[in-house]
């Protein structure tokens, strides 16, 4: 099986999830968001193919987190669903950016299996499209303050969207300079 990637895979990330995490960055995207941090991984012709397989083996003495990014990893579900499971027994955390929301990749389960079967491997979710206007420098491992990270195996168990408890209601920077007192 191929799969598209927008670029090289980039180690030693601190801000695309948890931890010391590598990053794959899928091509190809429908949304076309306004003020989109990654423009050049919209097109769904560009970027380069690769077999699954090649980039398993290319991430198996990868940083203890991997975090599938782009484009929107679920457009190729399939190939990133191989490629988490793999990861997983490695013992590796997997992160997945997409522009859809937790609900509606769970309301597509039956015309888009493989989205459960990409869903299944995943630890957090960071949900929702870019939306420029609630963009936000104090969302943690976000761009945009709809975006919410999700915690995928509890959400999956106990059949209810459930967010990471330590980010969520955290204080922005504004209300953290009311904090100080002198």
């Amino acid at each position: 099986m191929k799969i598209r990637l927008a670029s090289s895979i980039m180690r030693d990330s601190i801000v695309d999830g948890e931890g010391l995490r590598t990053v794959i960055w899928t091509q190809g995207c429908p949304r076309h968001c306004p003020g989109c941090h990654n423009p050049e991984t919209i097109p769904y012709d560009g970027g380069k193919e690769f077999d699954v397989k090649e980039v398993i083996e290319a991430l198996k003495d990868s940083n203890e987190g991997i975090t599938f990014s782009g484009g929107d990893p679920f457009l190729q579900a399939k190939a990133c669903s191989i490629i988490a499971k793999a990861l997983k027994k490695q013992g590796k955390s997997i992160w997945c950016y997409t522009g859809y929301i937790y609900e509606e990749l769970l309301q597509l389960k039956d015309s888009k299996p493989e989205f459960m079967e990409f869903l299944k491997y995943i630890d957090v979710l960071i949900d929702g499209p870019f939306i420029m206007r609630k963009k936000s420098m104090d969302c943690l491992f976000r761009g945009s303050t709809n975006q919410r990270l999700i915690d995928v195996p509890k959400s999956l168990k106990n059949n209810k969207t459930i967010e990471v408890a330590k980010y969520k209601n955290k204080k922005t920077s504004k209300e953290k300079k009311n904090d100080i007192f002198i």
